[in-house]
């Protein structure tokens, strides 16, 4: 005992009362006290070798921690419109991870209401989406216009227009987003401004499906630029401008919960993506409308 105490720096009085506490918590002896020495019972070989666990446990913890710190590991949960992930979108989250790689990364692909339900409900840190003008649950970090497009196929008839108006769509066949989709609300909100009803042939929950039928020229489509900037670069698309559909109900957004701390791997995350979206999104002029230079 009075090497354990020169050792610890602890009074013997006070190394004896604490082994007495904790065989009065565990209900049994864990040191046999000799002539000279002092030895382990059955249950103290037990109660150290969990004394020593927690400590590697602990050490463990706190070497998560610091990677937590240092943006070494950790996970972060995206929720998505499927319409974001462009090429430039994934190469961002790619880049990300090149500099982090004990980072994991899940996109959640979702329709907009969707998506700001998985970030309210704290199933996704952040989310890129369509704004949501009503829910106050969602704190908007940045956002940007994303006007709607008149989208085909570059041999289709609307391809030689310079723009189209809102009656003009009904003189082709469309292929429309499915009610959940905040894109199909805005239509929805310019139909009752311009008092015309768009009946489409074909209506889907799949963006990719919508520029599927608009390259093969099956149909006319509206979506938003982000939607076809890989399609308008490649040239296997054509957008054109849609002269009495407002632009600022079309606004994509970063956002996530308000009053929700997001610290260590979902905070720089979040950095980046502020620091990129402009950069990634924002559409630079109409002109590139009709082809994405």
């Amino acid at each position: 005992m009075r090497l354990a105490s020169d050792r610890i720096g602890v009074a013997v009085s006070s190394i004896s009362r604490q082994i007495a506490q904790l065989e009065n918590e565990l209900g049994l002896p864990l040191i046999e006290r000799g002539r000279r020495t002092i030895r382990l019972t059955e249950a103290g070989q037990i109660a150290y070798e969990h004394y020593k666990a927690q400590i590697v446990t602990r050490e463990a913890l706190y070497e998560s921690i610091q990677q937590l710190r240092e943006v070494k590991a950790g996970h972060v949960e995206l929720a998505v419109g499927e319409g974001f992930l462009c090429r430039a979108f994934i190469r961002l989250i790619e880049d990300f991870q090149r500099e982090h790689p004990g980072v994991s990364v899940s996109l959640k692909t979702r329709t907009t209401p969707d998506a700001a339900r998985l970030v309210v409900e704290d199933e996704a840190h952040m989310g890129v989406i369509f704004t949501m003008p009503n829910e106050p649950r969602l704190r908007t970090r940045v956002s940007i216009p994303q006007p709607l497009l008149a989208v085909c196929a570059p041999d289709h008839p609307a391809a030689r227009e310079q723009e189209l108006c809102f009656a003009q769509l009904q003189e082709h066949k469309l292929c429309l987003p499915s009610k959940a989709f905040r894109i199909s609300q805005i239509v929805g909100q310019a139909e009752q401004r311009q008092h015309q009803r768009l009946r489409p042939c074909l209506t889907t929950d799949s963006i990719y499906v919508m520029r599927a039928i608009a390259k093969e020229g099956r149909a006319l489509t509206l979506l938003p630029h982000i939607a076809i900037v890989d399609d308008l670069h490649d040239g296997t698309l054509v957008a054109l401008p849609l002269t009495d559909v407002e632009v600022e109900e079309a606004r994509m957004a970063l956002v996530h919960r308000v009053g929700r701390p997001l610290d260590g791997v979902p905070g720089r995350m979040l950095n980046v993506l502020q620091s990129r979206f402009r950069a990634l999104f924002e559409v630079r002029s109409a002109a590139p409308a009709r082809r994405a230079a």
